[in-house]
């Protein structure tokens, strides 16, 4: 097995596949393996295997080991391979085992399902995770979740509790976080804009002291996102604003259209791009044959503009 590379430093665009089903709707390794490959040769910094975009809650265990297996192996060392976790903590703990016999680098912690427990109950389930693995934890608020600033600066202080991913997009809060934690002297902590379609708010967050984000563009469109990664690094507005006006803004507006569409219309994209990856599980549904049109004529659009 490759040596793991570790999590920090981390830097550049993060890649968040897609999970490959075949027609009978069982894992496909193949698929995904193609599909992983494809997208590492772009170059990424990091693979979030089995995650969000990757139907984290619609895979059994056996699936998910397997799946994180054949990330592992694509990546070969290369980058980093950051697997979800999730439920409640006893379940949390057993993907976490998955995870590390399949060779992950790092857990991205989903937030906990089950009654909720404030505060103390979240510190109790990263506690116990910290406890009982040796990969990194990368701690994940978004619905209904959402740790206080002191919370994290307090959890951060916890051997393997290397970053923090904000899906709420309260900037007010995710700045105090961030304060909180530096204050607490943790300075090489990693903060992560994980909002759908992160790149539509990356600006913000990046002033704020978070400089990494989720690319689920990246599956369809690679070039897209890394154009928008290299336009952000260098600070190129006339681009960013081409990007956010012609293919983000709208692009955006289409996937609030349904629920779930920032899932299934990137894997429907994603195949539209030569990508044999399947459909999405239930509960999630397919996207309007119309919507998955409009996504790729903003696609070309944007090719267009950027040219």
């Amino acid at each position: 097995m490759p040596v793991r590379p570790g999590l920090s430093p981390l830097d550049g665009l993060l890649f968040f596949p897609v999970t490959a089903f075949g027609p009978d709707g069982a894992f496909d390794p193949g698929a995904y393996r193609a599909h992983l490959d494809a997208r590492l040769a772009d170059g990424p910094a990091a693979v979030f295997a089995a995650c969000g975009t990757g139907e984290f809650p619609a895979l059994a265990p056996a699936e998910y080991e397997r799946c994180v297996a054949v990330a592992v192996e694509a990546a070969g060392g290369r980058v980093p391979v950051v697997s979800g976790t999730g439920y409640g903590t006893a379940l949390a703990l057993d993907y976490a085992r998955a995870a590390e016999r399949a060779g992950a680098d790092a857990l991205l912690v989903l937030p906990p399902y089950g009654p909720e427990g404030g505060q103390d109950g979240l510190v109790r389930h990263i506690t116990a995770l910290a406890g009982a693995t040796p990969l990194d934890l990368i701690l994940y608020q978004r619905d209904r979740t959402a740790y206080d600033p002191g919370t994290v600066a307090r959890l951060a202080g916890l051997p393997g509790v290397v970053g923090f991913k904000d899906g709420l997009g309260d900037l007010d809060r995710m700045l105090r976080t961030v304060s909180a934690v530096r204050a607490a002297g943790h300075q090489d902590f990693l903060f992560f804009n994980g909002m759908p379609t992160a790149e539509m708010t990356q600006l913000a967050y990046r002033a704020i002291g978070v400089p990494l984000y989720s690319s689920a563009v990246f599956c369809f469109a690679p070039d897209l996102a890394l154009a928008f990664h290299r336009a952000l690094a260098e600070d190129d507005r006339p681009a960013l604003t081409t990007l956010v006006d012609v293919f983000l803004r709208p692009y955006v507006e289409l996937r609030n259209r349904r629920p779930g569409y920032a899932v299934s219309l990137v894997k429907a994209a994603t195949r539209a791009a030569g990508h044999p990856v399947g459909g999405v599980r239930a509960p999630l549904t397919e996207p309007e044959p119309a919507h998955l049109r409009e996504l790729l004529d903003l696609v070309d659009r944007a090719r267009t503009a950027l040219a």
